[in-house]
């Protein structure tokens, strides 16, 4: 009798195509993966539980499980109140407004982010050197290969809804690993997390081995 697989959908972080997710190494004969890619906007107002539902639309088998980095992490928590899932794994990510670290919390409150120039958000690396400094410009190679989405709305869209997330309290059954060094949600701000020693905040790219093996060992 063959064994139904699991079907596992990915979102990638904010700007990123599912390029992040090519090293991750899952058995063939027990998962099938799906990996998603950001959809516009309709406008700057679209509500994140609209957008949502967009992306859930795209999950096609019941109770799949969703895996999310970064700002994908708030995407497939807000799509799993939209579908039965298995699981919600996020990699890299927060499971509440509250684990936003005081940094984002001081750009939100004093909405610094909306005097950053059009033209600079459309280039994201400019955005991550203005809002995190040193940490970026050393990933600038990095972003530029694996950031695709310049639509000017959609930057402007995703960095407004990563900032203004109103989930006060986290969701029941989800798998949350962070790094011990993430720079852009650091681990001092997140609680019930498996940590990934040295892991950083672009870890899914260098640490996929490690990744791979807790979401196998998560879903058996």
């Amino acid at each position: 009798m063959t064994k139904t697989k699991t079907h596992i959908y990915f979102v990638p972080g904010l700007a990123a195509s599912s390029k992040i997710f090519e090293y991750l190494k899952f058995p063939e004969e027990q998962f099938q993966l799906h990996f998603l890619e950001w959809l516009l906007p309709i406008s700057e107002k679209e509500s994140l539980n609209d957008y949502a539902a967009r992306m859930a639309s795209f999950v096609k088998e019941e109770n799949a499980v969703l895996v999310g980095v970064s700002f994908g992490g708030i995407i497939v928590q807000e799509m799993s109140k939209h579908i039965a899932v298995k699981k919600v794994i996020l990699v890299s990510s927060i499971k509440s407004n509250k684990e936003l670290p005081k940094r984002l919390k001081v750009i939100q409150k004093t909405k610094i982010y909306k005097l950053f120039p059009a033209h600079a958000i459309k280039n994201i690396e400019g955005f991550f050197k203005y809002a995190f400094g040193d940490y970026a410009k050393k990933r600038v190679k990095i972003y530029r290969e694996y950031l695709s989405v310049r639509d000017e709305t959609y930057l402007k869209w995703a960095i407004f809804n990563v900032l203004h997330w109103n989930q006060k309290k986290p969701l029941e059954n989800i798998v949350h690993i962070h790094g011990t060094e993430d720079e852009i949600f650091p681990i001092k701000y997140i609680k019930n997390c498996i940590a990934v020693e040295k892991g950083t905040h672009i870890m899914i790219l260098n640490r996929a081995k490690k990744i791979s093996s807790i979401i196998i060992n998560s879903l058996n």
